[in-house]
């Protein structure tokens, strides 16, 4: 008899504001909007959807401690490294949507819990809010095993974060100009240099430090009007949206708009016209960067 609370963003505003691309046309629908008309146009339907989706959590996470318990029988459990994630996060009816595909932070948020031996007592039963991503799932596996990742892999080793001077050893880059000499990196990967906006804050990660900001891309799924692909640079305090089949673009303020609701595309504040010409700038850099084959760490 539990009521499930509605997002501050599932609204018929929120709809609204949603770029042109996203309405009916002759070409179809948008599958986000489709499948929202299908859990949640209802006030009782969505009731019953996120019960339901609460109930597959529940018997996930059963599932999972059934594992766990083999693993403890097994006198295992305290040396098996345990990732927890999957492949996206989800909209709930946020912006008038269901699913995932797009850059909203409702869709790439995606769960991960670690349970690592390794793993120092000071962070055990501790949330961590950097930006780790999917490519550093396979360098954070191979390492565990003792092994390097390939040339060509952009992605991080992530016990850094939870391991006792995990930075220990390598060269310190605290600041704009240590960052942009610290490029040396194991295995021939290099640290790409940080952004040439905020003296050094927003960058892709160096030898003592994690990454600020990330590129992020999704591509179009048949056509369009269906799925259109997005692109986005991603940061704590902003986020840029691109989308290439309309050469469309959308600034937010994360930090005062955390439900990304008030587009500043187009706002003649000189701050965000500023801050609009160094994310376009940054996001074609990273892009290019994840787009090609130099053995770089994103």
């Amino acid at each position: 008899n539990d009521t499930i609370p509605i997002p501050a963003s599932a609204t018929e505003e929120a709809w609204q504001k949603m770029p042109h691309f996203f309405r009916p046309t002759s070409g179809g629908m948008n599958e986000g909007r489709t499948r929202w008309m299908w859990r949640y146009d209802e006030p009782d339907k969505h009731q019953r959807m996120m019960k339901n989706y609460y109930r597959m959590a529940s018997e996930v996470d059963t599932s999972v401690g059934i594992i766990l318990k083999e693993l403890e029988m097994q006198g295992q459990l305290n040396n098996t490294m345990i990732i927890f994630t999957t492949d996206n996060g989800n909209f709930h009816a946020e912006h008038g949507l269901a699913d995932k595909w797009y850059p909203h932070q409702e869709s790439i948020r995606v769960p991960l819990v670690i349970k690592d031996p390794r793993m120092s007592p000071e962070f055990f039963g501790t949330t961590n809010d950097e930006f780790t991503l999917n490519i550093d799932l396979a360098a954070t596996v191979l390492a565990a095993a003792g092994l390097d990742p390939l040339p060509t892999m952009m992605g991080r080793d992530m016990s850094v974060l939870y391991r006792k001077n995990g930075f220990e050893g390598e060269v310190a880059a605290t600041t704009s100009q240590s960052r942009r000499k610290a490029f040396a990196s194991t295995n021939g990967r290099q640290y790409i240099d940080p952004a040439s906006d905020g003296d050094g804050t927003y960058h892709s990660g160096s030898e003592s430090s994690w990454r600020t900001e990330f590129f992020y891309e999704h591509p179009m799924h048949s056509h369009p009007d269906y799925i259109p692909s997005s692109e986005a640079l991603v940061r704590k305090d902003y986020k840029y949206f691109y989308w290439p089949n309309f050469k469309y673009e959308q600034l937010f303020d994360l930090k005062n708009d955390p439900g990304e609701l008030n587009d500043l595309i187009t706002s003649k504040n000189p701050m965000h016209q500023t801050k609009l010409k160094e994310m376009r700038k940054r996001f074609v850099e990273l892009k290019m960067m994840a787009h090609s084959d130099l053995p770089v760490i994103l």
